[in-house]
């Protein structure tokens, strides 16, 4: 039987591989696209990831550690102020300096000192440098979902509408979903956060009871047609559908539909990793705010679940595939024969009603590696579920994603709720 510690290189391995085989389609002139101060360029990902694991393991724990550049200390921190002073991100795409070639040296070298680490003799902190190396791994495996969203961010801003490729992957059909239905749930005092089965993040811990009343959640994400349907109402140009903070958005930037649709002499179009394909009215709407999700439920009679309800009603239905790799790079339409809660976590990540706040009980962990979500309980909304180019093996029902309720780059729909 394979070691912890065999085992824990077996997924190290895999999870750094994988960040390079996503970057593979991409041109050499990508790896330092920015498009926005919130999306970080491909290069910047790959230094990051590295950073994390040099930081939090390889300069406290391995004896005789040598960095490859000090100032790599800097330009890829990404906000733990604990340890340094972050370079500023919006100007990470002018970090043309080190190149591609130095940052997969950065790569290899991180690499073979994780590997030294849990290969050599047992460390007096064992424990702690195991619970740090997990940690690495399912960080890394975010950024993975964020070299997606980033990417099509930054792709998307040229007149060009270049094509992100990637084997085994396909557009999807225009497949007829099912009738829009909502399946009840009883509700009553019921247990929310992780159970303590397998990983999780300080936020979703401790698991803690949670009143919910009866309610009923939709079988099914909102569609592209019938998020049109609000637009034709005049959806954006109503004042009564939205919060005022949304309002402001909506006139501010505005707003007049979802962030990557295209209307074209072609006819209606979206901009998706595959370039730019005829919109379908039966996948899902994709790439909206809270804000929009919000005013859409109210349109339509209805309401955005809160995260207890939502974490309720994924309980009671199996996980995703645990595999490494993505298969979709846009969300495709509900299968036309559900008749329970679907697309929960292989579509879009589903905006919820609930504030990002910390659970009863919750405590930051001590030192700069507790500024990983802890900080963020402030101003933000839960998305729950996951989304097309999640990574499979990291959903689960208690995940807490979380975004500004403006946000609208990440690959976020709409689930009703009643």
């Amino acid at each position: 039987m394979p070691s912890v510690e065999n085992t824990l290189i077996q997924q190290f391995d895999a999870t750094r591989r994988y960040s390079l085989e996503i970057c593979s389609p991409l041109e050499v002139e990508d790896y330092n696209l920015q498009g926005a101060d919130f999306a970080s360029p491909p290069k910047w990902h790959l230094a990051h990831t590295s950073w994390f694991f040099e930081t939090f393991l390889l300069k406290p724990f391995l004896a005789n550690y040598t960095t490859v550049n000090d100032l790599y200390a800097t330009l890829f921190n990404s906000y733990y102020n604990g340890v340094g002073k972050p370079f500023q991100r919006a100007s990470r795409g002018l970090l043309s300096r080190p190149s591609l070639d130095d940052v997969l040296t950065y790569r290899k070298h991180v690499d073979n000192g994780i590997r030294l680490l849990l290969s050599g003799e047992p460390h007096k902190e064992h424990a702690v440098i195991v619970e740090r190396v997990v940690l690495g791994i399912e960080h890394e495996r975010q950024h993975q979902e964020l070299f997606f969203t980033d990417i099509k961010y930054s792709l998307s801003a040229n007149p060009l509408a270049p094509t992100y490729t990637q084997r085994d992957t396909k557009v999807p059909s225009n497949a007829k979903p099912p009738a829009l239905a909502f399946t009840p749930f009883e509700g009553g005092l019921t247990e929310t956060g992780n159970d303590g089965s397998g990983f999780s993040f300080d936020n979703e811990l401790p698991r803690h009871r949670s009143w919910v009343e009866p309610f009923r959640m939709a079988n099914r994400l909102v569609t592209n047609a019938e998020y049109q349907a609000f637009i034709d109402d005049g959806g954006y140009e109503r004042p009564d559908l939205w919060l005022s903070d949304g309002w402001t958005e909506v006139t501010t930037a505005g707003w007049s539909s979802p962030l990557y649709w295209r209307d074209t002499q072609e006819g209606p179009m979206e901009f998706t990793l595959h370039g730019l394909i005829a919109r379908q009215g039966s996948a899902p709407v994709c790439h909206i705010s809270g804000y929009e999700a919000e005013a859409y439920a109210r349109w339509c009679d209805a309401r955005l679940p809160t995260e207890q309800e939502w974490e309720l009603a994924a309980s009671a239905h199996s996980l995703p595939d645990s595999s490494m790799a993505i298969s979709a790079l846009h969300p495709e339409s509900a299968q036309s024969k559900t008749t329970e809660v679907a697309q929960l976590y292989d579509s879009c990540w589903q905006w919820t009603r609930s504030a990002y706040t910390p659970y009863p009980g919750f405590k930051t962990s001590p030192g700069a590696i507790g500024e990983y979500n802890g900080k963020f309980m402030s101003s933000q909304w839960v998305l729950r579920g996951g989304s097309c180019v999640s990574i499979p093996a990291q959903l689960r029902p208690s995940y807490r994603n979380f975004f500004y309720p403006p946000d609208r780059w990440q690959f976020s729909g709409v689930r009703l709720a009643k």
